[in-house]
């Protein structure tokens, strides 16, 4: 089967217009539009329904759509390693991770990785969401759990716990709790427990409410909480990995914390030897190393 007209059904299918494919391609409409039928004739099965809307795959366009996806990272995956210098760090790495520890945690990092391999591109994909490695929806996962995938090249970096903190202007005005019982006076700000979270941080949250709380703020991510505590809105629930670059916040009740939770760096076996995937992965290294010093001296452990 012809590999150019594949290309171009997988584009077609992908952008769902055979414009924007030509445009991606840099072919005509009507190139395309030709390869096309082409390969529907050589099959003898339609691909596409057509709509004033766009286009929309056939059940047997499923199916192709389905093969050349899989082809397309299979290429993805052999082309990063041929790419992949023995003395330089280039190109595109796909890193997946959490909306709280990518926001919070590892962007305000980068700048020290681009420093060092200026040629470097991250696509950072946020993502509560699991993303596949093996079939390459992503080359490198950050996740606060321990990956189940196989053929998986695993490190545990750092362990976390769940916390809660509040910024000094707030507790000047409403006092600080000196117990679980003395929740019922404040305003608790947290993920709601029915949103994606880590297992120990919902479990927390669930314990909190027990404790007849009269207003609450819930967010569904880390950064949200972080800006109502900074606003001074109230008590919230929140990853102890953000208090090196929030000093100002004080932690309450200090004796109440969530489970350990482990923080686990993940990549395909295939990418063992990717230039791009050590720099990344020891860049990663390194800043942990540093978050812990700084969080000695902050006598946070």
């Amino acid at each position: 089967m012809d590999w150019d007209k594949l290309r171009i059904f997988h584009a077609v299918a992908d952008a769902g217009s055979l414009t924007h494919a030509g445009d991606a391609l840099h072919l005509s409409q009507s190139a395309v539009s030709r390869q096309i039928r082409s390969l529907e004739e050589s099959l003898n099965t339609t691909l596409f329904h057509r709509h004033a809307r766009g286009l929309i795959l056939t059940e047997q366009g499923e199916l192709l759509f389905d093969a050349t996806a899989s082809m397309v990272k299979r290429i993805d995956a052999a082309t990063a390693r041929i790419r992949d210098s023995e003395e330089e760090v280039f190109g595109e790495l796909k890193v997946t991770t959490t909306h709280g520890f990518g926001v919070l945690w590892l962007a305000p990092r980068l700048t020290k990785l681009y420093e060092k391999f200026p040629d470097l591109k991250i696509d950072l994909m946020l993502e509560e969401r699991v993303l596949d490695l093996p079939m390459r929806e992503a080359d490198v996962a950050i996740r606060m759990k321990e990956p189940s995938q196989a053929d998986l090249i695993r490190k545990r970096l750092m362990s976390i716990r769940m916390r809660m903190y509040a910024s000094p202007e707030y507790l000047a005005d409403r006092g600080v709790p000196g117990s679980l019982d003395e929740l019922s006076q404040h305003r608790l700000i947290c993920q709601n427990p029915a949103s994606s979270q880590v297992a120990a941080g919902k479990l927390l949250v669930q314990e909190l409410l027990t404790y007849d709380i009269q207003t609450a703020l819930t967010v569904n991510n880390y950064f949200g909480v972080l800006q109502a505590v900074v606003a001074n809105l109230g008590i919230g629930v929140l990853p102890d990995y953000i208090i090196e670059d929030f000093p100002s916040v004080v932690r309450v009740l200090p004796e109440i914390e969530s489970n350990e939770v482990p923080v686990f760096l993940a990549y395909p076996e295939e990418l063992r030897h990717s230039k791009r995937v050590a720099a990344f992965r020891d860049f990663v290294q390194e800043e942990i190393f540093a978050h812990r010093r700084q969080l000695r001296a902050m006598g946070a452990d």
